[in-house]
């Protein structure tokens, strides 16, 4: 069986930063990590990889080159070999040209029975690459999955839905997204880092991947970010005073009624 992983290095958002002057991330000195659902998504191809060990789990990303330090990460997870699409032709891309190159670099993988991805990355919330692949690959997909049963004709999983979840049977190949409630991710193991320190990460260009470069890019991009900041921090609030809740209903009213509020 052959899986392929969609993974995205991303800014820790715990420690994210905007410059209010222009409107941009503040990247300097803020840490990169695997983007979280992603995490989701490796494991769960990594597990069927404990279930038949004749799996080969293969992660692809997009972005600079110190996303292979993200790369790298992954095998010492478990994946067996990882590529690095890597480009100037390929940056400023917005979700529709991001998935136009990982789509292309997909198909010089060659032949996969599932793609697995994260539901969405932090650092734009969109999930919308995960489906938009599924579109160009010409493959079933189910987004939002928080169960997953391999059976004997496909794959049996729990999509999750606002109010309760759907339960599908897909036929493979496919595109799944996961999401955190699907599994708890695995820590690097010992052999695994030595592994990655090891194995060359695999880097390929536009051409490489013989993209159309009139649909990659910031320019074949149609969606543009036109500012982003962070809201403006919010007043102090007000304590209504009182021993009782009738005495501090009592002086909210006065206040109310002192502010011509009512």
């Amino acid at each position: 069986m052959k899986i392929i992983v969609c993974v995205k290095q991303v800014p820790d958002t715990n420690e994210i930063k905007i410059n209010p002057e222009t409107g941009t991330l503040i990247r300097d000195g803020v840490p990169s990590i695997l983007n979280p659902d992603d995490a989701n998504a490796l494991e769960q191809a990594l597990r069927v990889k404990d279930l038949y060990p004749d799996t080969t789990v293969s992660v692809i990303t997009m972005g600079p080159p110190q996303a292979n330090e993200m790369l790298q990460e992954c095998i010492a997870m478990g994946a067996d070999d990882a590529i690095l699409l890597s480009d100037r032709a390929l940056g400023g891309s917005d979700t529709w040209a991001t998935s136009n190159a990982l789509s292309a670099g997909i198909k010089k993988i060659g032949e996969y029975d599932m793609i697995f991805a994260g539901r969405q990355a932090i650092d734009g919330d969109t999930a919308q690459v995960g489906p938009q692949i599924a579109e160009k690959l010409g493959v079933s997909q189910v987004t939002y999955v928080k169960e997953f049963e391999l059976i004997k004709d496909g794959i049996l999983v729990k999509r999750a839905l606002e109010d309760g979840y759907e339960l599908l049977k897909v036929k493979t190949p496919c595109v799944l997204t996961a999401i955190k409630e699907l599994n708890k991710p695995r820590y690097m193991s010992v052999k695994g880092i030595l592994k990655a320190g090891k194995q060359t990460i695999k880097i390929w260009n536009a051409e490489d991947i013989g993209v159309d470069l009139t649909t990659v890019g910031l320019k074949a991009s149609p969606t543009n970010v036109f500012k982003s900041f962070t809201p403006k921090p919010k007043g102090a609030g007000v304590i209504v005073q009182g021993d009782t809740p009738k005495e501090k209903a009592a002086n909210l009213m006065a206040t109310l009624k002192e502010k011509h509020i009512i």
